[in-house]
């Protein structure tokens, strides 16, 4: 009897396990310590905080220092809190009912819906991705003198870093991003503590106050809630949601035990937790460095070329100290180093995340290579396009050119997001999905509402002054005229998605209940 060997086509049909390749492919031993335990769950909350650190959030956070101060900090804060909130019960969605978040969606939703938020996400991806191609060109164009152009073409090849950690394990592939994080935290925490910051300011920042939602001063063309605003925006991201429901499954899980299942939804907890504080302190970080590092006013371009140079001008640095360092370029080195291992990382999760949605949603497979090549080649394109436009222009005009395509690429985002949280929050809150000890507790949905209606609140007012970015920094009249009515429509058009989205939840949610119910009935009644 001879062997076969099985064929798998490019694009298969997939209805399986969530990323079935590594699904429930780290083992855990059962009488281990808490911290043996600890270590052995921790890795995919790695993986999720990295989307809390990635090239979007550095400027945002740096320049809402040099604006603002330390009074953001409360912003950087409740963002990670939310954050923690959102991804424990992503994490528990995909431990408990076996699905991550895009199956669970298309299992209670018609298909139509199902390719629409399919299609949504992708466009949500494919944004963080045009930020991860920016960030990666810049970090090589910065550190090696490559032009631009080769640079944007460089970021491609990353697939050949991903086919090779595709053959290395997943545990693997955890240890990296976690070093790779490591490297990012170190080098701000180095670069503050040179800067030697004014920290009785730093944690008064902590604390909520009323002037981070003010629309005045301006400064610099920002108020307090626009920089709030864009800090929430590029913090709270829903691919991560999806990613977290996906790797949490990667431990080896006795369903049938409920006890088991617990102790993976503790732990799973916690290693997120721990990651997104270190996330946390990232953010913090660059936020004080916007503060503390630069005088204030200093930092004019607000670009990683701008922020690269302010870290090489010992005329832009706070104290001597930083400007003797800044002399031997260490400062703006480990800058373009750490930008790069941020790009680097998300390239990881950002083509698990594509991975998911697709089989998720629309039930197609594809190699993670290809899925890494035809996503990066799209997001290349408006990159390339800007560069080639901004040729002959001066390099402030290409830096800002770059800049504002990486953050209004980011309005796809706040469009996407109430699709991933709201779905999410329904779901776990179910105790026919989740089961009587895993639904959400009364203080985890009040807080989980409380977090969505917020995010999609704030999401939804900020979506005109999105929109009117794409304008430049001076748009006329007409220009912010059309601007509003595109941002109202697109409002309109997500709450009427979201109508539908919630309808047919609720639908299959009243159909579930009675299925249970039927099925509970004795088949026969006594006289």
């Amino acid at each position: 009897m001879s062997d076969t060997v099985k064929k798998h086509k490019l694009i298969e049909y997939a209805n399986g396990r969530s990323l079935e390749e590594i699904n429930g492919t780290v083992a855990v031993p059962k009488n281990i310590s808490f911290w043996k335990a600890l270590f052995m769950y921790s890795g995919p909350g790695a993986l999720v905080a990295v989307g809390y650190m990635d090239p979007g959030n550095w400027s945002t956070s740096i320049t809402g220092g040099q604006n603002f101060q330390y009074l953001l900090m409360s912003i950087i804060l409740i963002s990670s809190l939310i954050a923690m909130l959102l991804q424990y019960m992503a994490a528990k969605l995909g431990i408990v009912s076996q699905m991550d978040l895009a199956q669970a969606i298309r299992a209670r939703t018609s298909k139509s819906l199902g390719i629409v938020l399919w299609i949504m996400t992708e466009f949500a991806i494919m944004a963080t991705d045009i930020a991860e191609v920016i960030g990666a060109a810049i970090a090589l164009y910065l550190l090696f003198h490559i032009p631009l152009v080769i640079s944007v073409f460089i970021t491609v090849f990353d697939v050949l870093l991903l086919l090779l950690l595709t053959k290395i394990g997943f545990r693997k592939i955890e240890a990296i991003v976690v070093c790779l994080i490591l490297v990012i935290l170190l080098v701000f925490a180095y670069q503050v503590a040179l800067s030697k910051p004014d920290w009785a300011g730093v944690f008064a920042g902590l604390v909520p106050n009323v002037k981070t939602i003010s629309s005045s001063p301006t400064v610099g063309g920002q108020t307090p809630i626009s920089g709030a605003l864009g800090i929430i925006g590029a913090t709270v991201m829903p691919h991560n949601l999806y990613l977290h429901s996906a790797i949490s499954q990667t431990r080896q899980i006795n369903h049938k035990d409920e006890n088991d299942v617990a102790r993976t939804v503790k732990f799973a907890s916690l290693d997120s937790n721990i990651q997104l504080t270190l996330a946390f302190f990232v953010n913090a970080l660059l936020l004080i460095m916007g503060v503390a590092v630069f005088k204030s006013g200093a930092v004019k371009d607000p670009s990683f070329f701008g922020l690269f140079q302010a870290l090489s001008d010992t005329n832009t640095m706070s104290n001597g100290l930083l400007a003797g360092v800044a002399k031997t370029g260490v400062l703006s080195t480990l800058f373009a180093v750490a930008l790069l291992a941020s790009g680097q990382n998300s390239t990881i999760t950002g083509t698990l995340t594509g991975q998911v949605i697709m089989e998720g949603f629309v039930h197609m497979r594809m190699p993670l290579w290809l899925r890494r090549l035809v996503t990066r080649l799209i997001s290349v394109i408006p990159v390339l396009i800007c560069v080639m436009l901004t040729s002959g222009k001066s390099a402030i005009d290409e830096h800002t050119a770059l800049n504002d395509l990486m953050n209004n690429s980011q309005v796809f985002l706040a469009f996407a997001l109430p699709f991933s949280m709201l779905p999410l929050l329904m779901m776990t809150d179910s105790k026919l999905e989740m089961g009587k000890r895993f639904k959400n507790s009364w203080w985890i949905k009040g807080l989980g509402w409380f977090s969505v209606l917020l995010l999609t609140g704030l999401n939804l007012y900020n979506m005109p002054a999105s929109i009117v970015a794409f304008f430049g920094n001076t748009p006329s009249a007409s220009q912010t005229t059309m601007a509003n009515v595109i941002a109202w429509a697109l409002n309109l058009a997500i709450i009427a998605l979201l109508a539908w989205t919630v309808w047919e939840l609720h639908r299959s949610a009243k159909r579930m209940a009675l299925e249970a119910a039927t099925d509970s009935q004795p088949l026969h009644k006594e006289d």
